[in-house]
């Protein structure tokens, strides 16, 4: 078939995908469109956990404060409370559909309660340091098992269609989304998919920085798609980098969880002297940003390639039952964390802004959604609190479930197939490959975790000319999987670049020396395609 129908269809097979469709798959026939397979996306990667009050000594309130504190003064608080609130009550479900958290009989609640960066009390309940991967593999089999979910692997979106794209009469002339193009990678053709609602849920866009946390799929699909359809974005200047990659040439993206640190984890210099008491109060256990920019300013004032983590200090037992991924990866790379300390550097690792979204994940363009990394939903602000992103995930899942649930439906046009009669095959296809180790190269040195505007306007010079290079050949070549991800690459650099440029102060995670002072009025930075087109 050249033509799919279903009425809700989801790009993106993360952990807020996989939610939405089980919360819906007993209402409707569902479809998940994902690039590789049902599992390879950056959720299954997450270590440390998911926030929620749930013992006796906390509440939504100080769990509200906390991300309030991190965001920077510009976390949305109505959303921030909706969050909290629901926290537990996602807890619960997880739970119930058999996601086995890491337990301690000892506590009230029966299960172990870790405290992170930023958070005043244990509030992360998590499965080992593995807690992405034990909630995947639990719904990955009851999305497959699911008798109205369709799952397509191997599938990557090319565009949304709207009908103003179309030309297509809508009552009430509402713009409306009515599904989008994908590529089926195994077959090498287009395919039309329609839908009745369709979600956004592709993650985030960290594969533009050269050093980076997340799998090689976090190319800024979503967001990317979700622009060029005219939808709103916001506060993609705020970049989160993970103070702690773990360093070494064969240990691509591995990261060691912010847990480590919570736990007792010491930052140090090569001499063995801690650093991190210079730069902030709470010293290891600082928000991510201030941790990340005291690293990278040791690292660049000493010359040094790495700093190091040391929680050789704990006893041996704790470490490899409370650590067992970071020990054993570690030890296969000859780094013993029993016994010594492990070298990191900082690394992107979470995109905050995106997309923005109502408390339901509703976006500006009708029947379409974005939840999960890909939405703004207003949670994180200037800076996401650890452990809050799986929760958002969770709560948007639900929310847009709901509203999904309630709307009604509509006769959908039958939609034109993908037009590629006046397209060859591509005839140098290195061309995409070193447009692609270029940006990501510009985009460490010049868009990084300190900024200049000297330096954002360097990066944003070579981004047009990458979409001068990127636009000529999509005209002329059919689309490939490897074409389609640089494109959306380079309009997440753009977009990251245009809203930091935009940006005349420092604020969370965005630090810029030539503004280093925080505005007293913390405002978002919204970006609008209509406007700037």
């Amino acid at each position: 078939m050249s033509n799919h129908y279903f009425e809700t269809l989801i790009i993106g097979s993360g952990l807020a995908g996989l939610t939405l469709a089980l919360r819906l798959a007993d209402h409707q026939k569902i479809c998940i469109v994902t690039k590789q397979t049902i599992n390879a996306g950056a959720s299954g990667w997450a270590q440390g956990g998911i926030a929620a009050a749930l013992s006796d000594d906390d509440s939504a309130i100080k769990h509200v404060q906390d991300t309030l504190i991190a965001g920077a003064g510009l976390c949305d608080e109505d959303a921030t409370r909706y969050v909290a609130e629901s926290a537990p009550s996602a807890i619960r479900w997880l739970i119930e559909q058999g996601v086995d958290f890491t337990r301690n009989t000892a506590h009230k609640t029966g299960y172990h309660l870790t405290q992170e960066g930023g958070h005043s009390v244990r509030r992360i309940i998590h499965s080992g340091d593995a807690t992405g991967n034990a909630v995947q593999k639990v719904l990955i089999q009851k999305v497959v098992a699911h008798p109205n979910i369709t799952v397509f692997e191997h599938h990557i979106a090319v565009d949304l269609i709207t009908s103003d794209r179309l030309s297509i009469d809508i009552p009430n002339h509402e713009r409306r989304c009515l599904g989008a193009y994908i590529l089926d990678k195994q077959k090498d053709r287009v395919v039309t998919f329609t839908a009745q609602n369709t979600v956004l849920a592709t993650g985030g866009a960290n594969k533009v920085y050269l050093y980076t946390t997340n799998p090689d799929t976090a190319t800024g699909d979503g967001i990317a798609m979700g622009w060029r359809a005219d939808c709103k974005i916001t506060n993609m200047e705020f970049v989160q980098f993970h103070p702690t990659c773990l360093y070494h040439p064969h240990a691509k993206s591995f990261l060691i969880s912010e847990a480590v640190r919570g736990e007792g984890g010491l930052l140090k210099l090569p001499n063995g002297e801690r650093f991190m008491p210079w730069h902030d109060a709470r010293a290891e256990l600082a928000p991510r940003d201030i941790v990340a920019r005291a690293i990278d300013f040791e690292m660049k004032k000493r010359g040094l390639d790495c700093v190091y983590l040391d929680i050789s200090h704990k006893p041996a037992d704790f470490l490899k039952s409370h650590f067992p991924t970071i020990y054993a990866r570690c030890l296969e790379l000859g780094i013993d964390l029993t016994q010594e300390s492990i070298p990191v550097v900082p690394a992107a690792h979470y995109t905050c802004g995106g997309v923005a979204t109502d408390k339901h994940g509703r976006t500006n363009l009708n029947n379409l959604y974005a939840i999960g990394e890909t939405a703004h939903t207003g949670l994180h602000g200037a800076n996401r609190l650890a452990s809050n992103s799986l929760l958002e995930c969770l709560v948007f899942g639900h929310s847009a479930a709901g509203d999904i649930m309630n709307q009604q439906g509509n006769v959908l046009p039958k939609l034109p197939d993908w037009d590629e009669s006046r397209v060859t095959d591509a005839d140098e296809e290195i061309v995409i490959a070193h447009n692609w180790d270029e940006l990501r190269r510009f985009m460490w040195n010049y868009v990084g975790i300190v900024r200049t505007t000297k330096r954002l306007r360097r990066a944003q010079r070579r981004i047009e000319l990458l979409r001068e290079e990127i636009n000529e050949y999509y005209a002329n070549f059919r689309v490939t999987s490897d074409l389609l991800e640089l494109r959306n690459l380079v309009d997440a650099a753009d977009l990251i670049v245009r809203s930091a440029i935009l940006r005349h102060e420092s604020r969370g995670l965005h630090f810029s020396k030539d503004y280093p002072n925080t505005l007293p009025l913390a405002e978002n930075t919204e970006l609008n395609k209509n406007c700037i087109d």
